[in-house]
C-alpha cells in the first residue's frame, strides 16, 4: 500500500492512528489523531509531535527490528494521569518499511480510577471513625465500666448512635450505587408530583415539629403530572426538606413552592419547578459548586452531628439527572438557601 491508500484506510478507523516512514516522518494521520495532537501532523517528524522518550525508543526499535512494540507516553502539557497507551506495528509503505502507531487516550480511564480511589478512601474513613468508637466503648464496657450501670447506659446510647450512623452510610451508598446504575434509563411511569410533595411534607412534619420549624407550601394543590420514578422523586424531596429543616434553625420557616413553567429554556418545553426554601445561615458561594460531590461537607462537624452521611445531595443530583431535570442551588450568607428541582412536565 502507498501512503494514499494508507490515508484512506486510516480515515475509516475511529482510533487515533499515524503512519510513519523509515525516517520517522509522519506520512498520514486520521482525524482522531489530529484532534488528539492539536492539529495537522503530516510531514512532521514523530519527535516534533510527541517528544516522549518511551515513544521515540519504541518507534526506533520497530523501524530497526521490524517487531511490534507497546508503551506508555504522556501528551505535552498533561500530567502523568493524562497518559496515552501506544501500540506501534511494522508495516510496508510502497517498497519501503514504516510503522503504524495507534494511540489510546487514557485520561478518562485514569480520572475514573482516581475518583474510585478517592471514593474508597472516603468510605473507609467514614466507616473507620464510628467503628473505632464502637471498639473503644466495647473495651471499656468489658473492663472499668462493667459494673457501672450509669456509664454502661451512656456508652450503649453512644454505640447505638454510631451504629445508626454506619447503617445510614451503608444505606446511602447502596442508594447511590442503584441510582447511578439506572441513570441512563429514564423512568416511564407518570407521577402526580403535587401529591408526592404533599406526602413528603406530611412525612417530614414530625421532624419539623421537633426542630421548631414551620413547614409551608405554595402551589401544591391539584394534579401535576411528570414522567418519573415515584420512590426516587420522593427521596429527592424528603432529602431536601430534611436538610432545610435541620439547617434552617428553630423558629424559622421552610417553604415548599411549586411553579409551572410554560417553556423552560434549557429543557425546551413545559416544566415544573419545585423550590425548597429555608431561612438558615446560608452557604458561602465558594462551596456551592461542590455541594453535590460525594462526601463534600461545608461544616463537617455539624453535618455529622445532624446525622448526615455526605451523600444526600449526590443522590439527589443523580436522580434529577435520570429524570432529565435540573438541580439549581442558590444561597447567600445570612439570607438562607433555595434548592430548586426543575422537571419536564409529562406530555398530554
Amino acid at each position: 500500500m502507498d501512503s494514499r491508500d494508507w490515508q484512506e484506510a486510516l480515515a475509516a478507523v475511529p482510533m487515533a492512528l499515524m503512519l510513519i516512514d523509515s525516517d520517522e516522518r509522519i506520512l498520514a494521520a486520521n482525524a482522531p489523531a489530529r484532534a488528539l495532537f492539536g492539529g495537522a501532523v503530516e510531514d512532521r517528524l514523530g519527535a516534533a509531535v510527541l517528544r516522549h522518550p518511551a515513544f521515540l525508543d519504541a518507534l526506533a526499535r520497530v523501524l530497526a527490528q521490524g517487531e511490534p512494540a507497546q508503551t506508555r507516553a504522556t501528551l505535552p502539557g498533561r500530567s502523568e494521569e493524562g497518559g496515552l497507551s501506544v501500540h506501534i506495528s511494522p508495516v510496508r509503505i510502497g517498497q519501503g518499511n514504516g510503522a503504524l502507531a495507534a494511540f489510546e487516550d487514557l485520561s478518562a480511564l485514569e480520572q475514573a480510577e482516581a475518583i474510585r480511589r478517592d471514593f474508597v478512601a472516603n468510605v473507609s474513613h467514614e466507616l473507620r471513625t464510628p467503628l473505632t468508637a464502637l471498639i473503644g466503648f466495647i473495651e471499656t464496657l468489658k473492663g472499668p465500666a462493667r459494673d457501672d450501670a450509669a456509664a454502661r447506659d451512656r456508652f450503649l446510647a453512644v454505640m447505638e448512635s454510631e451504629a445508626g450512623r454506619m447503617m445510614r452510610l451503608v444505606s446511602d451508598l447502596l442508594s447511590l450505587s442503584r441510582v447511578q446504575a439506572e441513570e441512563r434509563r429514564r423512568p416511564s411511569e407518570t407521577v402526580d408530583l403535587a401529591a408526592l410533595l404533599r406526602r413528603a411534607i406530611l412525612t417530614q412534619s414530625a421532624l419539623a415539629g421537633a426542630s421548631g420549624v414551620t413547614l409551608e407550601t405554595e402551589g401544591v394543590a391539584g394534579d401535576v403530572p411528570v414522567r418519573g420514578d415515584s420512590d426516587q422523586l420522593l427521596q429527592v424531596f424528603l432529602n431536601l426538606i430534611e436538610n432545610a429543616v435541620k439547617y434552617g434553625g428553630a423558629g424559622k420557616t421552610v417553604t415548599l413552592r411549586l411553579t409551572r413553567i410554560d417553556r423552560e429554556p434549557v429543557l425546551k418545553g413545559a416544566a415544573v419547578q419545585v423550590d425548597v426554601i429555608d431561612q438558615g445561615e446560608g452557604i458561602d458561594a465558594m462551596h456551592l459548586p461542590r455541594l453535590t460531590e460525594r462526601f463534600y461537607r461545608v461544616d463537617t462537624h455539624r453535618s455529622r452531628s445532624q446525622g448526615g452521611t455526605g451523600l444526600g445531595l449526590a443522590i439527589v443530583k443523580h436522580i434529577v439527572a435520570r429524570h432529565r431535570g435540573r438541580l439549581r442551588i442558590e444561597s447567600e450568607i445570612g439570607r438562607g438557601s433555595t434548592f430548586s428541582v426543575i422537571l419536564p412536565l409529562a406530555a398530554g
